[in-house]
């Protein structure tokens, strides 16, 4: 009987879904087989937390996974919860598509979810930190300071701080100041002889002062600057006695509304310009302090700042962890305490003292990155730019590093007289500045600029060569997963295509005249192509599985994507595992789907990598054998990539890169050492096998390492 109780009720708890009501509290309602969008992204940023934390991973690297948890949640807040609060105050009564939670009630578990991490990411810390003790580096408070250390700081303040800060105290003729996002503010509570209470404020960073702060008695013993100024505020205020202080953080939305450029009268980049300024000033949407304050204190700066009190986060962590960067450069001559030094190599399959063009014109090339180098396609740029018979370039930008040699190469080109079409997205998210910068650039050089498409971002990767011959014209292309940014090129893991294929050249060419014209492609015989063209078209291969299924033929459907949202897509899926279809999913991210439910989604595998490097290629895979539909693309399955951008996906022909790209995908699958499986009740896990461990990304650098080295 206890035996048979037990069962049940863990086939209770795995049949189940979590909800949370509006304090924020668990709620168990019906099974389902969705999970919510935003939850399902925190659990996504915990698996990065956990390399921070993972003893396997080197030391100083586990300090940068730390820092990107930081950032990934800072960003996080301001798209992500940002919108939620804009919707909220649009309809509140609005309920999401799979979990049915309400702007409000998604809030409440968000900020739920996030204190929950806040415990496990300072017990995270406190390990890195003590474990950064016997390599010589510490950070240190005043508590640990003999008296002669502590005086030696006090004159540095003196010296060196305090001159350059401007404390303030609010009142009827100093209003509450504006905290500006992401930077760090000491906030304290003043008494007067006379018993009434003040608030003063004081901010912690300017361009002067050092962010770590070395004591000169212990090298390699920091104390954070924010640290510093809060220890010895009470100099900024003397007149008064401090009963409370603490340093502050905060988060502010960034999600700004580019509706209005479907406005033809509208200057684009002038609008994009100012709507850039307007989102250093937008509402806040998080509030992070160091140190327990007086509720009063608390719901005083909850008001002044213009937050509701659970908005208020307190991190037993430092609230920037950027400096974790700063410390790796004096561990740099311990090189144990970081990953082995790799650097991208040039691929076999290309002679790089030969014409990269010829070469692509007689086969197909794949270039996989961070494993292979991004320069035999720059090489190739920069011979098209140079070419006489090559009468245009074309190429879609999205993220381009800074001093980009793909941006100098174009504007090489305009200026060797060749045709240049840049389609500059100008609504790249935290990207517009620079976009802006660069579109004048190659403006200003002759190069022909669109700038987005209206209501829809185009987000795809596509470069088109057009060469005059002597039967015509020719083309050559490139289509990636990933952007036109060799920075990133050696970061995340992307797949690009080089062809020669006139059918696709011919195709990637309408995709072009279309964005020219400000118009979408709505028929295609080898490209899919959002918003038109590639939802329909996946869900009709999906029910050409479910069909196969269904008649006792081989079926099969694998998907390497970054994010999965899109809810028709995901119900098809449902419909094709209830078929009998066997579906493995690779989802770096955010994944609203859990597999494992019997009669449900049973047939469906999901696994999440998160390694050394940014998983970003997305690969899709309909049918086995010769049948199979094998596509690389820039689209995850999230609705705003299938309906609501201008998405490409390419159909790989050449069956040596087909080869590759399933033994690319068979091998992520296998990985069983930074591959976390989900599970029915949508926890992830590690994936316990009695075979070797199978590292998918120091696989794919080996073997780049041993290809090269056989030439």
């Amino acid at each position: 009987m206890l035996l048979q109780w037990l069962k049940s009720v863990l086939e209770e708890k795995r049949m189940t879904k979590i909800n949370y009501n509006e304090k924020g509290d668990i709620e168990m309602k019906n099974a389902t087989y969705y999970e919510n969008r935003e939850l399902s992204w925190l659990k996504f940023n915990e698996r990065v937390l956990n390399e921070a934390g993972n003893p396997e991973v080197p030391l100083a690297q586990r300090l940068s996974f730390a820092a990107i948890y930081q950032s990934n949640l800072d960003e996080f807040y301001m798209v992500r919860v940002g919108s939620l609060t804009d919707r909220q105050k649009i309809n509140k009564d609005e309920k999401e598509n799979k979990t049915g939670m309400t702007p409000k009630e998604q809030i409440n578990a968000i900020l739920k979810r996030t204190k929950e991490l806040e415990v496990k990411k300072a017990r995270i810390y406190e390990q890195l930190m003590g474990e950064l003790e016997p390599q010589g580096i510490r950070l240190i408070n005043f508590n640990k300071l003999s008296k002669e250390e502590g005086e030696g700081l006090e004159k540095y303040f003196n010296r060196h701080i305090a001159p350059f800060l401007s404390p303030m105290i609010i009142s009827k003729q100093q209003p509450f100041p504006f905290f500006n996002n992401k930077t760090l503010y000491a906030i304290v509570l003043l008494n007067t002889a006379k018993g009434k209470t003040k608030i003063g404020v004081v901010p912690c960073e300017n361009s002067v002062f050092k962010r770590l702060i070395e004591i000169p008695t212990r090298p390699g013993t920091f104390m954070l600057c924010e640290e510093l100024i809060l220890h010895f505020v009470y100099k900024l205020f003397s007149k008064y006695t401090i009963s409370e202080k603490t340093v502050i953080r905060v988060t502010r939305n960034a999600d700004i509304d580019t509706e209005n450029f479907n406005d033809d009268n509208l200057d684009y980049r002038d609008m994009m310009g100012k709507l850039i300024k307007k989102r250093t000033r937008l509402n806040p949407v998080r509030v992070e302090i160091t140190r327990d304050i007086d509720n009063n204190m608390k719901s005083e700066i909850a008001k002044y700042i213009g937050v509701s009190e659970k908005h208020i986060i307190k991190s037993d962590t430092p609230l920037d962890l950027s400096f974790g960067f700063l410390l790796q450069n004096y561990l740099r001559e311990k090189p144990e305490l970081f990953y082995e030094k790799r650097t991208p190599r040039i691929t076999p399959e290309l002679n790089m003292k030969e014409s990269i063009i010829s070469q692509v014109e007689k086969k197909d090339v794949l270039l996989s990155y961070p494993f292979e180098s991004m320069k035999p396609f720059l090489t190739m740029l920069h011979e098209a730019a140079e070419d006489e018979n090559v009468v245009s370039i074309k190429l879609t930008l999205y993220r381009v590093a800074e001093r980009s040699k793909i941006i100098e190469t174009l504007i090489e080109a305009a200026e060797n007289g060749k045709e240049v079409v840049v389609m500059v997205e100008l609504r790249a998210r935290f990207d517009e500045e620079n976009n802006i910068e660069v579109s004048r650039m190659l403006e200003d050089a002759g190069c022909r600029i669109i700038y987005g498409l209206g209501k829809y971002k185009v987000h795809s990767k596509l470069c088109l060569i057009t060469k005059s011959t002597d039967e015509g014209f020719s083309y050559i292309a490139q289509v990636g997963t990933g952007n036109y940014n060799e920075k990133t090129s050696k970061q995340y893991t992307d797949l690009s295509l080089l062809t020669a294929n006139q059918e696709l050249g011919a195709e990637i060419s309408n995709v072009f005249n279309a964005l020219m014209l400000g118009e979408t492609i709505e028929k295609t015989n080898h490209l899919l192509v959002a918003p038109k063209m590639m939802q329909n078209k996946i869900i009709e291969m999906i029910d050409n599985e479910i069909d196969k299924a269904t008649s006792g033929q081989s079926s099969y459907i694998g998907i390497k994507i970054n994010s999965l949202t899109d809810k028709d897509i995901i119900d098809k899926l449902i419909e094709a595992s209830k078929a009998g279809v066997h579906i493995d999913l690779i989802v770096r991210g955010i994944c609203c789907l859990r597999p494992g439910i019997e009669g449900v989604t049973d047939n469906i595998n999901i696994i999440s990598i998160v390694g050394r490097f940014l998983e970003h290629s997305r690969i899709y895979r309909f049918g086995t054998c010769d049948d199979e539909k094998i596509y690389i693309s820039s689209a995850d399955f999230m609705t705003r990539n299938t309906i609501r951008r201008v998405e490409v996906a390419t159909p790989i022909y050449d069956e040596a890169v087909r080869n590759r790209i399933r033994h690319i995908f068979d091998v992520a699958l296998s990985d069983n050492v930074k591959g976390k499986r989900m599970l029915s009740d949508g926890t992830y896990s590690d994936i316990f096998t009695d075979k070797e461990k199978i590292n998918s990304q120091e696989v794919f650098y080996q073997e780049a390492y041993d290809a090269e080295a056989k030439g």
